[in-house]
């Protein structure tokens, strides 16, 4: 005798959000007010950066982070260890911190913080360098994308001088994307749909990607291996590009329907992850295989808000965080490969709506507290919660 399956079984199931407390957050920060859909937030172990109003050109704010306390604190080593010592296995416990726990007195920041403003144009993304915590590039209305070097401990004055400064774009450069696996290799995507991939180190292009795109790219996502990555465009297509042929391997025409922006994330077994908006202006969700492209493998309808949807995933549990742009709640789907493929597990809500999200990279969790996400958003106020299990 068999028994329907009633509950789906899953590790994630119960993962709960849980916000950092008041104290470690920040406030009166002048969170960009641009209109452009990037996370304007950018988050790595060692400080988050944030695009902030300015007048006379663009600028970001880059805050340290650092551990707390000594055996209690959101971001702490395990007991007995210190950020930088090895564990009973030779392991190295690399550094940890709270998300929002500076080395300055958390709470207002003063409108005289020394911030990053180099460009002449307001700053549309950042991205930190995977392989650098201290290296964080820049991309900007002055058509130009600069690298910077962040000095230990974080900025005592104004950084006004980049590293490099790389030009190639005749319009405003609105992606950033640093390549997963190669170190000093930058991706950037301009307003003229042009694609280009550049060697940091030498400050030279190394692929130019022209005529791929007849309209504005929303958004572009390298593979895990980065051999290729996929691209969202205004003309409602999902591109699958190998950049050393410069070719479209694959492309879905008219992934979803709606004239609003959409976006495209390679998740890590090669499928395709999507977010955009409907005919009848609804937000959506869809699953594609890169091998079949002709339907998606899931598809959801999530709710009739006019906030981007911009999703964040982790490939080692498969669970993918979707937030939006003026929304206060964070929604988790686990991707499986049972269908329906894409599962709700729950829903974080916050008290302020969100206009930039940062993502904090796996090496920067407190694993002994079961944690396997953070993030922090803006609106005014920069806050953090974690995801647990």
């Amino acid at each position: 005798m068999s028994f329907r399956k009633v509950v789906r079984q899953s590790k994630f199931r119960h993962v709960f959000g849980q916000p950092v407390k008041t104290e470690q957050c920040y406030d009166d920060i002048r969170v960009s007010r641009v209109t452009w859909d990037s996370t304007f937030c950018a988050v790595n172990p060692s400080f988050v950066a944030i695009i902030v109003e300015a007048s006379g050109g663009g600028a970001f704010l880059v805050l340290p982070l650092h551990k707390v306390g000594a055996g209690g604190g959101v971001g702490e080593a395990p007991r007995g260890q210190t950020d930088g010592q090895t564990d009973g296995q030779g392991r190295v416990t690399p550094p940890n911190p709270t998300l929002l726990s500076p080395c300055s007195q958390t709470g207002r920041i003063d409108k005289s913080y020394p911030t990053v403003c180099g460009h002449t144009g307001p700053v549309l993304d950042i991205e930190w360098c995977p392989h650098n915590d201290h290296v964080i590039a820049s991309g900007s209305e002055d058509c130009t994308v600069m690298v910077w070097q962040i000095p230990e401990g974080g900025l005592s004055q104004p950084l006004t001088e980049p590293v490099v400064v790389l030009e190639g774009h005749s319009k405003r450069v609105g992606i950033i994307s640093w390549h997963p696996t190669a170190r000093n290799v930058l991706l950037s995507a301009g307003c003229d749909n042009v694609v280009l991939i550049w060697n940091v180190g030498t400050a030279e292009e190394l692929y130019r990607l022209e005529g791929l795109h007849p309209d504005l790219i929303y958004s572009v996502s390298w593979s895990r291996d980065g051999s290729r990555f996929c691209t969202a465009c205004k003309d409602k297509s999902v591109r699958v590009i190998d950049p050393r042929r410069g070719t479209v391997v694959a492309e879905k025409e008219r992934a979803h329907e709606g004239a609003r922006p959409m976006r495209a994330i390679f998740l890590a077994d090669g499928k395709i992850f999507t977010t955009g908006f409907s005919r009848m202006s609804e937000r959506q969700l869809a699953l594609w295989d890169t091998e079949n492209l002709e339907e998606p493998m899931g598809l959801q309808e999530l709710d009739s808000s006019n906030g981007a949807l911009l999703p964040f995933y982790d490939p080692d549990t498969n669970v993918v965080y979707v937030c939006g742009k003026g929304d206060s709640s964070i929604r988790y789907f686990e991707i499986t490969e049972e269908p329906p493929y894409i599962h709700f597990l729950n829903t974080f809500t916050s008290k302020e709506p969100q206009r930039g999200m940062g993502w904090m990279p796996k090496r920067g969790l407190d694993v002994s507290k079961c944690e396997i996400a953070r993030w922090g958003w803006g609106s005014g106020v920069l806050q953090a919660a974690r995801a647990q299990v």
